[in-house]
């Protein structure tokens, strides 16, 4: 991320000043200053596009040691093609494939063109081949011959859609549209916080969330389960922790940040439950916070802010003293100051078992750090939010695309809106977001290109947070990027920087 802050300043520092700054040698008042400073805005050119440009950008002094950038690079040179989609519902797929649709193109009375495009290689998995069918090129302005083109396809029996082609992560020459929010370690006395909002089930807006923790600036967090129940869909797919407490499990060697004051870093997490009655049983619990599935025991917290499943199972209602309060039929809520153990099948059974009225459950929680191995202390002053696919260790490119669970030609190779992290060599923190999916203003990054951005910012570990309309950055309680859905979506967790 961005890193020269113009003025450590000390009565300027509370208020919202905007400089225009060209790229190019710092003037020498400025050369002084950065001098004393961790981090600083990388000069030269823009590291993504051909031809690589110097971009334009704008410094705003935020909070001490916390400075925000809007960034501008590249031109518009992209247009529209129609894509026909293959027998899978995609875009691309198997030679056999693209063949079979480019006939049935031919058979419409169009002209296909049937492209070659490789998914590159990332750290954990191969480079691979696969074909689209096209239908025609035209340039930005010309979008609605593209329209008519598609609707004579369909009316054909063709299932089609039509592209810009700065979405597709091969060649472009942009244009790039970037917030990039520095937090300079020597300078800032804040700290760092995640936050689910109101509770884990429930979605809610990255300003929201910052607007109730009064925080100086925020970007949202971690992927969310949009396959799980509607009411349920606030739920982080990966690790959460929240003032130490883990509100949702790990999946285990996924890359996450791990906040705790005002330090950051990039890891892989590891995360494990287990409970231990009072006659001795041990028995591992599989969730946190989540919907179960069969013979699965979950726990809830009264974070999770809904009931428990109402799937003829078991609650054991736990005190804040791992005391059982109550044996009940599920599907009530968590009371405050309570855990839930819930059991389904076999699980519910062990409750029957080993979890009687009266009796003390013991719940072991170890979050472990696999980098250090070690388990990390869960104190009120730790954070945790799960990433989704490493880009960047120790100053190099390292897409962990496979192990995280991304590994598409859709997540990989396609530009897409992008919400980042990554911590300097010193330790400060870098936030950006990257616009995308507007033609002409911006065409957001493709994994590879994320990466490239953060360490062209000066990120030596760096992650992928959610992005596509998820994408926002909030800073004076003001979304200042452009989501790509028009309006700000709700999310399952944020990254909050918070004042001293």
């Amino acid at each position: 991320m961005s890193r020269r802050t113009l003025v450590v300043g000390l009565a300027l520092a509370t208020s919202l000043t905007t400089t225009a700054v060209p790229l190019g040698p710092l003037p020498a008042t400025a050369q002084v200053t950065a001098q004393v400073q961790a981090v600083r805005f990388p000069g030269g050119s823009f590291p993504l596009g051909t031809p690589r440009a110097v971009p334009a950008r704008t410094q705003s002094r935020v909070a001490p040691g916390v400075d925000l950038y809007t960034v501008l690079a590249g031109k518009s040179t992209d247009g529209y093609t129609v894509t026909v989609l293959m027998p899978n519902g995609r875009d691309a797929g198997s030679r056999a494939d693209a063949d079979l649709k480019a006939a049935e193109v031919e058979a419409a009375g169009e002209t296909p063109s049937v492209q070659s495009v490789t998914k590159p290689a990332v750290a954990d998995g191969p480079a691979k081949e696969y074909f689209m069918v096209r239908v025609g090129l035209w340039p930005l302005k010309d979008k609605a011959k593209a329209d008519k083109t598609a609707a004579r396809l369909k009316e054909a029996g063709l299932k089609v859609k039509v592209d810009y082609l700065g979405d597709d992560g091969t060649k472009t020459s942009g244009p790039w549209d970037m917030r990039v929010l520095t937090v300079d370690r020597r300078a800032f006395r804040g700290s760092y916080a995640a936050s689910l909002g109101v509770s884990v089930a429930k979605r809610e807006t990255t300003s929201s969330m910052a607007k109730a923790a009064k925080a100086i600036a925020a970007v949202n967090g971690g992927f969310f389960n949009i396959h799980t129940l509607p009411a349920l869909r606030g739920e982080p797919t990966g690790v959460s922790v929240v003032g130490g407490k883990l509100l949702s499990e790990a999946v285990p060697g996924r890359s996450a940040l791990v906040l705790k004051g005002r330090t950051a870093r990039v890891t892989e997490i590891r995360t494990s439950v287990a409970v231990v009655s009072q006659d001795g049983a041990r028995m591992n619990v599989n969730g946190v916070n989540r919907l179960a599935a069969a013979d699965e025991l979950v726990l809830y917290t009264e974070e999770f802010g809904a009931k428990t499943p109402a799937d003829g199972g078991a609650d054991a209602v736990v005190d804040g003293k791992g005391k059982i309060v109550a044996l009940r039929e599920p599907g009530a809520a968590v009371p405050a100051g309570h855990r839930v153990l819930h059991g389904n099948g076999v699980a519910a059974q062990w409750l029957w078992e080993h979890a009687w009225e009266s009796w003390t459950l013991t719940v072991d929680t170890k979050v472990v750090d696999l980098r250090t191995g070690r388990a990390l202390a869960l104190t009120p002053d730790l954070h945790v939010i799960g990433g989704g696919v490493g880009l960047v260790r120790n100053g190099r490119i390292r897409v962990t695309a496979a192990r995280d669970g991304h590994d598409s030609i859709n997540m990989v190779l396609r530009r897409h809106p992008r919400t980042l992290a990554g911590v300097t060599r010193n330790g400060s923190l870098i936030l950006a977001t990257v616009d995308g999916r507007k033609p002409g203003v911006s065409v957001g990054a493709n994994m590879i290109e994320a990466a490239e951005l953060m360490r062209w910012l000066g990120a030596v570990q760096a992650i992928n947070l959610d992005g596509g309309g998820s994408t926002a950055m909030v800073v004076g309680g003001k979304v200042v990027n452009k989501p790509s859905d028009g309006r700000e979506r709700a999310v399952g967790d944020a990254l909050l920087v918070l004042p001293k």
